[in-house]
């Protein structure tokens, strides 16, 4: 449906991600997978939902010079907020750990920014989620660090993984949020554009 009605404009997706690459697919949008990379750092005055808007207006900064007219890029950051700091992607698998712990028993938000660039205007709008999860033994951590190998994402976990299916006991706001895309809010933003 939304496809149509975008017919004449190319959607540029600046992800590597396969799970927002199957958002995409499954919203029925076709998507131009772009990638460049970008230094994933942000000014310490910043919090919350700030991070993620800094973020994934940074990551639209290498398209600016090369989009056409009827381009329209999209870019998106995804941060766990936890104690007045945002967990990031860990290092290893002592960090995940740590990570995992710190959100276990407790609630916590995710929050994913998604910037909309085009030649001539940007938009960005973000959503957040809570999630609370039971209390996790140091058995269930490590067993779900060493099978899912959860590097790639924000807090150090996938909610649709193990981890999720075992642990989340309360969510408040977008699931698919915190799987890392708001889809709810890409439809709408997309379809106000081409209204």
């Amino acid at each position: 449906m939304l496809n149509e009605k975008l017919k004449n404009y190319t959607i540029i997706l600046a992800s590597g991600s396969p799970r927002r690459q199957q958002f995409f697919k499954e919203l029925g949008i076709t998507v131009d997978i772009r990638l460049k990379p970008v230094k994933e750092e942000y000014p310490q005055r910043l919090s919350h939902f700030e991070i993620s808007d800094y973020l994934a207006q940074l990551k639209a900064l290498p398209f600016q010079n090369e989009l056409k007219d009827n381009d329209i890029l999209i870019t998106s950051d995804t941060i766990v907020w936890h104690n007045n700091k945002a967990l990031g992607k860990p290092k290893d698998s002592a960090e995940a750990f740590q990570m995992i712990k710190s959100l276990s028993n407790v609630t916590h938000e995710v929050i994913t920014s998604v910037c909309f660039t085009s030649k001539t205007f940007q938009k960005t709008v973000n959503s957040t989620t809570k999630v609370t999860f039971k209390a996790f033994t140091d058995d269930e951590i490590n067993y779900y660090i060493n099978t899912c190998k959860p590097f790639d994402k924000a807090g150090a976990y996938g909610i649709q993984e193990w981890i999720g299916q075992i642990g989340v006991t309360k969510i408040e706001g977008s699931y698919f949020n915190v799987m890392g895309l708001p889809t709810h809010l890409v439809y709408k933003t997309l379809l106000d554009f081409v209204k």
